[in-house]
């Protein structure tokens, strides 16, 4: 299968063309995976820090991990005023299985809890390669298992509960999604799979698209995939949920994407296979947008219509009768 090739001075917009100007030029060169984790801690920490809105309650709580692993450090956002019975949504971080922390998304998570009056739970999975598969998956498996089974105590309800996460975290949504169906529960109403990490193959023409290492790019996506699965044969459908062959009884599934990410070709093919398996889906491709421009260039025209869109999803499946 041939690559298609990105042109980001000719297909992306001023805005985005700025930011990404501005990008370090190693930002995600994984070539020495220690050494990007430093650079995108220095980055984080130039950033300010986001400020904790009053009306919210954040805690962090070690949970039991699965089958005898490791505890496993979840981070809760209740918001102070929740209603009775809420809804509660388990939210897993990005950085290709091999970067990244839950206080990377510390401002998402506060405003997903305040702005859909639900309790939101973000994972700290262990990371590749000292971690590799099936760590990560066990660890987000027991933070969703530890959560249904505490939802008194959380405020929320068994019957109320969604799994979501962005790239890396959106794939590990997806396969914690499958393990859960497989196992029987707990039972999911929704799964948000923002520009999800789905398929270790590289084959599809987008996963050409990019070797410029400001954005997730070919390589480092290649170097990632084999950090996480470490020459696991075969490669198993939790781990890379594209190779899932029976994509049936899994919850309602909002996927969204940028044309100019290297994951667009298996988001757009999951969401077909996800539809022909009798899920309800609702996929967002748009123009225009690299991986993670929504955050990157937030403030843009296209970026604020990705969360809008993305904002109403999450609220018509956690609240539905607002």
């Amino acid at each position: 299968m041939t690559g298609r090739k990105f042109n980001f001075d000719t297909e992306l917009d001023e805005m985005h063309r700025a930011v990404l100007s501005v990008l370090p030029e190693k930002l995600l060169d994984l070539t020495d995976i220690s050494v990007t984790r430093a650079g995108l801690d220095a980055l984080m920490g130039q950033m300010p820090a986001p400020e904790t809105p009053e009306n919210i309650l954040i805690k962090d709580i070690n949970v039991p991990g699965l089958n005898g692993d490791p505890d496993v450090l979840v981070r809760t956002y209740t918001p102070k005023e929740l209603p009775s019975e809420a809804p509660g949504l388990l939210w897993i971080h990005g950085g290709g299985m091999v970067l990244g922390s839950i206080d990377m998304d510390d401002d998402v998570c506060a405003s997903m809890a305040i702005n859909h009056n639900c309790v939101v739970v973000s994972v700290e999975y262990r990371l590749a390669p000292e971690h590799p598969y099936p760590a990560q998956i066990h660890d987000c498996y027991s933070a969703l298992s530890w959560m249904h089974n505490s939802a008194d105590e959380l405020g929320i309800s068994q019957d109320r509960i969604a799994i979501g996460g962005a790239s890396a975290g959106g794939g590990l949504a997806a396969g914690t999604t499958l393990m859960a169906r497989d196992k029987g529960g707990p039972n999911l109403i929704f799964q948000l799979l923002v520009f999800p990490m789905l398929d270790h193959r590289n084959v599809t023409p987008s996963s050409y698209g990019t070797s410029d290492t400001r954005v997730w790019n070919r390589e480092a996506n290649i170097i990632a995939w084999k950090a996480y699965l470490n020459d696991i044969d075969p490669v198993p459908a939790y781990g890379s949920p594209s190779t899932a062959e029976d994509l049936s009884g899994l919850p309602p599934t909002y996927i969204n994407v940028g044309t100019l990410d290297i994951f667009v070709d298996e988001d757009i093919d999951y969401a077909a296979r996800l539809s022909q398996a009798g899920v309800p889906v609702e996929l967002h491709v748009y123009p225009g947008a690299f991986h993670g421009s929504n955050g990157f260039v937030a403030e843009s025209e296209l970026s604020i219509r990705w969360a809008k869109d993305q904002t109403a999803a999450i609220e018509t499946a956690l609240n539905p009768s607002s």
